[in-house]
């Protein structure tokens, strides 16, 4: 077994089988299928602690070495917020459209997984924000981060002004629909469709991407993961608000701060042979180097 920038698992080396969590979402037909064909195989070679389809599982009281995640990359995403400060290696098994960070096909599953068991993987560290709204410098709610932090413009649309502070000074004040903060897992979801750069997963950085900025010499922006940024709207929206991964943190008001810097802890991914960033990129975004025309 090989590791990047983590530690092997406390199963490998060991006689004992890996402890398992299995995380799916609810009500999908794809993922139930899924796990009732997945389980004998996955039960043959490991100890499962709970099977989750709920996402309410408390990952604070037990000992588990793996988090098998079936669904689509939106899943993986609930994965991360769902284990807060006890991040566990995830495995991803991809039952929805994309799947960037679901990569394995059922399929691919079952052929990987006896080898994963005997610890012929890798262990990819991702970074990921800790996003803090504070009001009359209190935190009043806070939430980290695996795809981005983004402050995104609402009714009645009309453009904002956000100024943008990195490590306590005043960077620029962009004029603009909302402003877009990635990490490299990230950079491939909201980021890429607002024009912003791909950066490469293992990358110690973010990206900055102003939507639609009313000067088009603001393009994106990537920065150390270490840079601590703080955004402030002048004037928000009535619905003018901070989201996280896709789900709102919080409304904001005149004078709030939205402070944005590395979490404490990374969200870990097994890679198993055969996998890559750009294998994934070229299969997922249908890259190639021939066009196929058609005759009208």
């Amino acid at each position: 077994m090989s590791s990047s920038g983590g530690e092997a698992p406390d199963w490998c080396g060991c006689d004992r089988p890996p402890r398992i969590v299995v995380l799916g979402a609810p009500d999908k037909s794809n993922v139930s299928s899924a796990w009732k064909r997945l389980r004998p195989t996955i039960q043959s070679h490991a100890e499962i602690v709970a099977a989750d389809f709920e996402f309410t599982y408390d990952f604070s009281d037990e000992d588990v070495d793996l988090v098998i995640v079936i669904g689509g990359d939106g899943s993986i995403l609930q994965s991360a917020r769902q284990m807060g400060g006890n991040q566990t290696p995830v495995l991803g098994i991809n039952c929805g459209r994309l799947g960037f960070l679901a990569a394995l096909s059922p399929e691919d599953f079952l052929d990987a997984w006896p080898k994963v068991c005997l610890g012929d993987f890798s262990i990819i560290r991702h970074l990921m924000l800790e996003v803090q709204l504070i009001r009359n410098d209190e935190v009043i709610a806070q939430s980290m981060a695996l795809n981005e932090a983004a402050i995104l413009n609402g009714p009645p649309f009309a453009i904002l002004d956000i100024d943008l502070y990195a490590d306590g000074e005043l960077a620029t004040q962009y004029r603009c629909d909302g402003l877009i903060v990635a990490t490299p897992v990230g950079s491939t979801a909201h980021n890429l469709s607002a024009g912003g750069p791909i950066l490469r997963r293992q990358l110690q950085a973010i990206v900055i991407s102003p939507i639609s900025p009313h000067t088009l010499t603001y393009r994106p922006l990537v920065d150390s993961a270490d840079t601590r940024l703080e955004l402030a709207v002048t004037e928000p929206n009535e619905s003018t608000s901070i989201v996280v991964d896709g789900r709102i943190l919080g409304q904001l008001k005149s004078g709030d701060r939205v402070r944005v810097h590395r979490a404490p802890v990374a969200f870990e991914m097994l890679r198993v042979p055969g996998q890559n960033d750009y294998r994934t990129l070229r299969e997922k975004l249908g890259w190639s180097g021939r066009l196929a025309l058609r005759q009208l």
